[in-house]
């Protein structure tokens, strides 16, 4: 693929090159908006986002089936469109249910994760009338049971098991194993006894059973293995206890392709084998089949945005007597893209308000960070002619970059726009370095 190409199955499906170079991201110039918002800017298509929601929609049955993992990028504006789209939510923090709640997201179609919820957070959840929440250890149980008997009210549960499936991706988001902080061993009994307990709890209704095998899988038997093993644990509450129950949460973690060389996993295909698999074991097991829910979030959000930096410094570097290595500096980094630095993630990126059509040489891109190892993409082939003051634009930014971002180096997150056939909306402001000092006392408030 030529260096001025867009990898369609990579970038947002709206992104186009025009015949003067500048790409457009639902009909409106990258150029544009980094005039407008300065870099580094992340631009969301919508559309985008919602035909995701669609997809995923349509591909496991019905929108309430699928609970958007707001992990992944979460705002007010997502929870919007999330909710129009009838989508459920899956949110893992106190904060998060509570900019769902700000965003008037209705709590019912809330699921609740978290390995270490404080009893704040168990009481926001009891009062706000979530749906699910997802138990993730003993503890946990009975102080839900706790909180409900003081409000008096009664909440629906998940049990969270390790199935031990290996899902193949890094050690890093690998979440079915044993050794991890991850919800209740299958192996060791100790996610039947918190589904007995949960069923026999006076304030829980335990109404589903929960895993995840991991994020960024792109082997779909994992899925499947990892469906049987919970659908065991069911047959087991089934025969013993005599309860049916309503759902089987299988997660989420479908690949994106970030790269060229990539392919995102056929979700259509999986769901159907996964659905279809799920009803087989059932009868087998001879237990009333159960609806599947999922929690796609990087599946959804990822692929919808674009980061937009200018590139800076340029530089070549000696690598041996012979060959050298072009160093781009861009005004970003691993401050609002740590997951090259985290999980050496691989990215796509192209020179976005020109053609470039030099020779190509062997370059990296890089952050403004005091790290050797703020590197965004580390090895690539591209035009020597990109120069200082030219627009960088990185794909498949969506998920876990905003979410995952800081104020390495004092600097501020970027801002970030929706834009839709061919109108810009601002989303979140950029950050300032008043924003910094905002958060600041000025010093002991006595004499020392």
């Amino acid at each position: 693929m030529a260096f001025n190409d867009l990898p369609a199955h990579v970038w947002p499906r709206s992104a186009a090159r025009q015949e003067d170079g500048v790409v457009t991201i639902a009909g409106v110039p990258l150029p544009e908006i980094a005039e407008e918002y300065g870099t580094p800017v992340m631009v969301v298509d919508e559309d985008d986002f919602r035909s995701r929601c669609r997809d995923m929609a349509a591909a496991f049955g019905a929108p309430e089936n699928v609970h958007y993992a707001s992990k992944a990028f979460l705002t007010r504006m997502i929870a919007r469109w999330v909710d129009e789209e009838g989508l459920a939510l899956d949110v893992a923090s106190e904060n998060e249910l509570r900019i769902a709640l700000a965003a008037n997201f209705p709590p019912e179609r809330i699921t609740v994760h978290g390995n270490n919820k404080s009893e704040s957070f168990l009481t926001l959840c009891a009062e706000a009338g979530v749906g699910h929440v997802v138990i993730d250890s003993h503890q946990e149980l009975a102080e839900l049971n706790d909180v409900c008997g003081r409000l008096g009210t009664n909440q629906e549960v998940f049990v969270r098991v390790k199935p031990g499936v290996d899902a193949h991706t890094h050690e890093f988001v690998a979440t079915s194993h044993e050794d991890q902080k991850f919800g209740l061993s299958l192996a060791s009994g100790s996610a039947h006894k918190a589904a007995v307990d949960a069923i026999a709890a006076a304030n829980l209704t335990l109404s589903g059973l929960h895993c995840h095998v991991g994020s960024q899988v792109f082997d779909a038997e994992g899925f499947k293995l990892a469906a049987e093993r919970v659908l065991g644990l069911y047959a087991t509450i089934y025969r013993e206890n005599g309860v049916a129950l309503d759902y089987l949460d299988l997660g989420g973690g479908y690949g994106i392709a970030y790269v060229d060389s990539e392919q995102a996993l056929d979700v259509t295909g999986v769901a159907r084998d996964l659905l279809s698999s799920v009803d087989q074991v059932a009868a087998e097991l001879g237990i009333p089949a159960p609806t599947v829910v999922v929690e796609p979030g990087r599946a959804i959000a990822g692929p919808s945005t674009v980061t937009v930096y200018r590139a800076g410094t340029i530089k070549e570097v000696h690598t041996s007597h012979t060959t050298t290595r072009r160093y781009i500096a861009v005004d970003g980094g691993m401050s609002d893209n740590i997951r090259p630095a985290l999980y050496d993630s691989a990215y796509d990126g192209r020179v976005v308000n020109r053609f470039v059509d030099a020779p190509e040489t062997e370059t990296r891109l890089v952050g403004s960070h005091c790290e050797s190892g703020d590197i965004l993409i580390g090895d690539a082939l591209w035009p020597e002619d990109i120069a200082t003051g030219d627009l960088i634009a990185l794909a498949a930014t969506g998920a876990y970059c905003y979410a995952m971002s800081s104020n390495y180096n004092a600097f501020g997150r970027p801002a970030v726009v929706a834009v839709r056939a061919g109108n810009i909306a601002p989303m979140l402001k950029r950050e300032t370095v008043d924003d910094l000092l905002a958060r600041e006392y000025e010093g002991w408030p006595y004499a020392l």
